[in-house]
């Protein structure tokens, strides 16, 4: 019998046609193609401009404040952390832009790119042509979110990157003198910078989480993204009133600035694990809220 004639006879019967799930390299692809949908947004590209521009404008302010051989603030500490220590180091730069940009800047661009995950794609009609290839609802948020995650990593080395090019080009580098008082060489302290950069990095992996699950929710994506940056707002608020100190530990931004007892020696883990961990809660609660949505959701557009 030949091999038409097998097929006929199959199909005669009624069988259905083999369906081949897709595989971890389709997955990858799938990954790697909101990836670069995501970066080639001019909305990406503005967003990642306006956090570069952040330590230029600290760098420069610091620089014309100090050209008169004053301290910074008067000698008062105004400013973020840190911010005092940079004329006489420029990598201190790299820790302020952070310190500056992690409560609003950063956490505003996750917001985002998050909310618009989903909500952005149903907005403009391509989220049912997305689902009819093989990739499945679970895969394809997945992706989304392995792509805010990827954006979030981005995000804090363009700061950090910004930051130190700017330090190197207006102030001293030399020796670092941590919080402790404690010197340590110029090199240490740049895998001291990129072990905070990875924390700040996964310290927004939990509005990431909480972005895309709003996504899920609307078909706007302004809503979605407005949502989103809102909540941010408030959480902040809740996280400065001392009545509700009970519930502070367990917002989200509540261990963000922890990132500075990296910079003691020894190095002082309780407050950044406390962190790591309450990120990996929003991640995990949040992120199986959007599965269980987004899988029972009625695709309309």
């Amino acid at each position: 019998m030949s091999q038409v004639e097998t097929a006929d006879a199959v199909d005669e019967a009624g069988a259905a046609p083999e369906v081949r799930e897709p595989g971890p390299l389709w997955t990858l692809g799938l990954f790697r193609s909101e990836l670069t949908i995501t970066f080639r947004r001019w909305r990406t590209l503005a967003l990642l401009g306006v956090l570069a521009a952040v330590p230029v404008l600290i760098g420069i302010a610091i620089r014309i404040e100090t050209s008169d051989g004053g301290p910074v603030g008067n000698g008062g500490g105004e400013g973020p952390a840190f911010i005092t220590q940079i004329t006489n180091n420029g990598l201190f730069l790299v820790f302020a832009a952070l310190a500056a940009t992690l409560p609003v800047f950063l956490p505003m661009a996750i917001g985002v790119i998050a909310g618009d995950a989903i909500a952005g794609e149903s907005n403009s009609g391509t989220l049912r042509y997305l689902l009819v290839a093989p990739a499945g609802r679970s895969r394809l948020l997945l992706a989304k979110y392995a792509t805010a995650c990827a954006f979030c990593l981005v995000a804090t080395l363009v700061v950090a990157l910004s930051a130190l090019v700017v330090g190197a080009m207006l102030f001293p580098l030399g020796d670092v003198t941590t919080i402790s008082g404690t010197q340590i060489s110029f090199a240490d302290g740049l895998m001291r910078a990129a072990l905070i950069a990875a924390v700040v990095a996964a310290s927004l992996t939990g509005i990431a989480a909480l972005g895309l699950f709003i996504s899920t929710l609307t078909s706007s994506g302004i809503a979605a993204m407005a949502t989103t940056v809102g909540l941010l707002i408030t959480v902040q608020i809740l996280d400065t009133i001392p009545q509700l100190h009970g519930i502070q530990p367990y917002l989200f931004p509540h261990y963000w600035l922890s990132f500075a007892d990296l910079m003691r020696e020894p190095l002082h883990w309780d407050e950044v694990l406390r962190n790591l961990g309450l990120q990996g809660v929003y991640a995990a609660v949040f992120g199986s809220a959007a599965w269980a949505r987004f899988t029972a959701k009625d695709i309309t557009a």
